[in-house]
């Protein structure tokens, strides 16, 4: 199958890691990937700032960008949420490209969620000894996601899942959330790392770029020696 990459910003800047395992496992399983060289921000910072005529902007450059019939696999549930539930909603009434959003809404895909529930794969020959603890990100509710991510590491030779207090609790980022009220995602991400401290996880994995990097930085000021990997750099490790 042609797939096309949507690597998003974060994961652009801050884990090309997980974009390169994304790439490396779906060539494995036989699948051809394409990058779009001119795609950028989904829009999705525009969005929640209010900036709704930027935010559509975006919205049209990226339906552009991916215009075809190929899936689009996205290594990041909020840049997934923003293109499947928020540029229908954003280009309602538009009568060229509202079906457009349509169409590309309807076939982008999160990662774990193109995995498990699109091409039915939950092992990868992955291998991993030690503990590992999953943080449900927000955006996976607006997905519909549920248990993709712990189906995946249960198939990890030699992992063993451990439970997360208050799994579905948002870290505290929030994109601009945490620039708008730092001392509320502060505190977020502090109650975060201590329910990871106190499940003995040896590392923790999400499929948010934004999540692993707050809660991998406030681990980080606290000398905390959790690894912190975005499940596609999991399902890498051998």
């Amino acid at each position: 199958m042609k797939l096309s990459l949507m690597i998003t910003c974060l994961g652009d800047v801050i884990r090309p890691n997980a974009g390169k395992a994304v790439v490396g496992i779906l060539r494995r399983l036989g699948h051809t990937i394409d990058f779009p060289e001119a795609q950028t921000c989904c829009g999705q910072p525009m969005f929640n700032s209010g900036y709704a005529d930027l935010a559509r902007e975006q919205a049209r450059h990226t339906i552009r960008v991916f215009a075809g019939d190929s899936p689009v696999v996205v290594p990041s549930g909020s840049c997934a949420a923003m293109v499947k539930v928020e540029y229908p909603h954003l280009l309602a009434g538009d009568a060229e490209w509202h079906p457009r959003a349509l169409d590309l809404a309807a076939r982008t895909f999160e990662f774990s969620d193109f995995l498990v529930n699109q091409l039915r794969v939950v092992d990868v020959g992955a291998r991993y000894a030690g503990k590992v603890a999953f943080h449900f990100a927000c955006h996976s509710r607006m997905l519909g996601l549920k248990n993709e991510v712990e189906t995946l590491v249960q198939h990890v030779a030699g992992a063993t899942c451990v439970s997360l207090n208050r799994q579905e609790q948002c870290c505290g980022f929030g994109g601009s959330f945490a620039i708008r009220y730092p001392q509320i995602s502060g505190n977020m991400v502090t109650d975060k790392m201590q329910c990871i401290l106190a499940s003995g996880a040896d590392c923790v994995v999400s499929t948010d770029a934004g999540c692993l990097m707050n809660i991998g930085g406030k681990l980080h000021r606290e000398g905390q020696a959790v690894e912190l990997l975005h499940i596609a750099e999991l399902l890498e490790r051998r």
